[in-house]
């Protein structure tokens, strides 16, 4: 099962239970003023919000709450995206780059405070991230990046080699840069909390529901289930890279890349200690990166791009033990418990899609491995244009045309094989 595209691994052991009664799969037809299709970050914060202002959303989910990305993510809430911040303007223009910086900016704040606000269990820890610098080249990639955000007043802080290491508890990076404004949770569960949330204010979420037909009927759009169907004025799609039969222009846009995590049983107090005292989240500067954190049990998720398939699966798991041993020699002796993969959907220029599939519809995709926090603030800012709040050119995002990916399947083949080669010959 660990190997299994449905499971999530060391999330589904340790994040509240969802009861399956909640989310019934639709049966019957339905009326909303907005139907959602996809029960990750996005659709969830957006239903919330909608409900929250008196709008009757219902959500269709194919799988189950945060069956996608959302569930299965290292769980970083990070400050912006891949984009260095003196690109966004470049890749956006002079109105859409400064706001979306903006947004992203405060993007943590925000999940942080909608845990708060909610009562949401899910190990959140405010601490920070470090994003851990390997070798002179990923130094000054860090040292960049630091300049450009610290030239707009974000808290963040480059770390020399000497402070990396007594923060990491590990490792020989050549330094780190330190962002206050990010953190760590629990992904499923920060999924399903905010489905509890949403459904207390109101909305109706239907799980093992797959959309099976769209269509625009009158003023109207009419969504398809197997059993029932939902009609509604307005239509959101947040698929993201677990886009299926609908939509399946937001499908081939995208280059998915498979992602890994693999995690230790609880690591002895004496040895935990030792491990990223702080609390934060880190990823490195590799090409083919490297992630680790540790969660409220003191469990160290190590995570890295690869599908946990065979074959590719024992390479994968060989190197992690490799690496994980390497950066942390006080591990040696102590593997991995538990094992599970997702996909992230990428997008050429590394920033997400908003389009307009038709009247009073929108679809947002591409979160290039960031859809925590971006995930949780354009789901509020769907909501809030949905329910008449925010024009659409007000949004963070300018609307693009669906373009297909080019060369997309022998991309993904690419990727894939570069991951498994990378792991093949590292560490060793």
């Amino acid at each position: 099962m660990q190997n299994d595209h449905r499971s999530h691994g060391l999330w589904e052991e340790t994040a509240p239970a969802l009861a399956v009664a909640d989310t019934p799969p639709l049966t019957s037809p339905a009326e909303a003023d907005a139907v959602i299709v996809g029960a990750g970050y996005t659709g969830l914060s957006a239903a919330l919000h909608l409900a929250e202002a008196g709008r009757r959303i219902v959500v269709l989910e194919a799988a189950e709450v945060g069956f996608g990305a959302s569930g299965r993510n290292v769980g970083l809430v990070n400050a912006g995206m891949w984009t260095l911040p003196d690109q966004m303007p470049k890749a956006l223009g002079p109105l859409y780059g400064p706001r979306l910086l903006e947004l992203l900016g405060s993007a943590p704040a925000e999940v942080f405070a909608l845990i708060a606000r909610h009562g949401i269990a899910c190990e959140a820890v405010r601490n920070g991230t470090l994003h851990c610098g390997v070798g002179a080249a990923g130094l000054a990639e860090l040292t960049e990046r630091a300049r450009q955000w610290r030239a707009r007043g974000a808290p963040v802080e480059l770390l020399d080699a000497a402070e990396a290491h007594r923060r990491i508890g590990g490792g020989s990076y050549a330094g780190a840069l330190w962002d206050r404004r990010a953190g760590t949770l629990q992904p499923l569960a920060y999924a399903r909390g905010l489905a509890r949330a949403a459904m207390a204010a109101g909305a109706t979420i239907h799980a093992r529901s797959p959309v099976t037909g769209i269509a625009r009927e009158g003023a109207d759009w009419v969504a398809r289930t197997p059993t029932g169907q939902v009609r509604a004025k307005w239509l959101v799609l947040a698929t993201d890279a677990y886009t299926r039969q609908v939509a399946t222009g937001l499908r081939r846009e995208q280059i998915r890349l498979p992602y890994f995590n693999m995690a230790t049983p609880p690591l002895p107090p004496d040895i935990r200690a030792t491990i990223l005292p702080g609390g934060e989240g880190c990823w490195d500067t590799r090409r083919v990166l490297s992630s680790f954190r540790l969660d409220a049990d003191g469990r160290l998720v190590f995570g890295s791009v690869g599908q946990l398939a065979a074959p590719d699966f024992a390479v994968h798991r060989d190197w992690a033990l490799r690496a994980m041993h390497r950066i942390f020699p006080q591990l040696r002796g102590i593997g991995f418990a538990t094992h599970w993969f997702g996909w992230i959907g990428m997008t050429g220029d590394h920033l997400p899609r908003l389009h307009l599939p038709g009247e009073n519809a929108l679809a947002i995709a591409g979160y290039n491995g960031r859809g925590i926090a971006p995930g949780t603030v354009f789901g509020k800012a769907i909501a809030a244009h949905v329910a008449g709040d925010l024009p659409l050119e007000a949004m963070p995002l300018p609307v693009s045309r669906i373009a297909p990916a080019p060369l997309r399947r022998g991309r993904e083949l690419f990727f894939r094989a570069g991951a498994v080669a990378t792991h093949l010959v590292s560490d060793r």
